[in-house]
């Protein structure tokens, strides 16, 4: 069980406006798994965390437990991934690489390896034109590490079998497609 107040470091998955001023912010942190909090006012213009708080930038957080959702306290951004964020398709596959993340594990389930390889590709990304090969590459990590195939076996349609693994389409897929008429080159 987490004490009432505990840091670690993250990944924002998703963040979903709440009321006037607040906001939920799905992490996938480092020690604790995946968990949703509730940022207080970080929707106000002169809110130091709103910038912070943006889908896969990675984090340092101290939060408290709250009744129903804890509640983010302090935040620091250790990596924005600026590079990603200078190229559309690049963003789009960012996005992708967290949304498959965000479904593959359940709310409080750390794992340490899979976080790992979020951050490993995610860094990769930015220095990569190859979008298509670290796609792949990634989605056959993701299903290594998560216990859905075998190390070392050749896996034809990562796309298709990752779906039937989380058993829903990938919506950010679609969108990245829509964008660009094609799949990544």
């Amino acid at each position: 069980m987490k004490p009432r107040q505990y840091s670690s470091e993250g990944i924002v998955l998703a963040k979903i406006n709440y009321s006037e001023a607040d906001r939920i912010v799905v992490i996938f942190s480092k020690d604790h798994g995946k968990l949703p909090f509730i940022a207080k006012s970080v929707r106000k213009i002169k809110s130091r965390k709103r910038g912070v708080l943006e889908v896969f930038n990675r984090i340092t957080f101290s939060a408290i437990r709250g009744k129903g959702m804890d509640y983010i306290e302090e935040v620091e951004i250790v990596n924005s991934f600026p590079k990603i964020r200078q190229s559309l398709k690049k963003i789009s596959l960012a996005y992708y690489f967290v949304e498959i993340a965000g479904r593959a594990i359940h709310e409080g389930e750390a794992n340490l390896n899979l976080y790992e390889v979020i951050i490993t590709y995610l860094e990769k990304l930015e220095s990569t034109t190859r979008l298509k090969e670290l796609k792949a590459a990634y989605l056959y990590e993701v299903l290594v590490v998560l216990g859905f195939w075998p190390r070392g076996k050749k896996l034809s349609n990562p796309e298709e079998y990752i779906e039937s693994v989380l058993e829903r389409r990938i919506f950010s897929e679609r969108v990245g497609k829509r964008i660009f008429e094609k799949s990544f080159d």
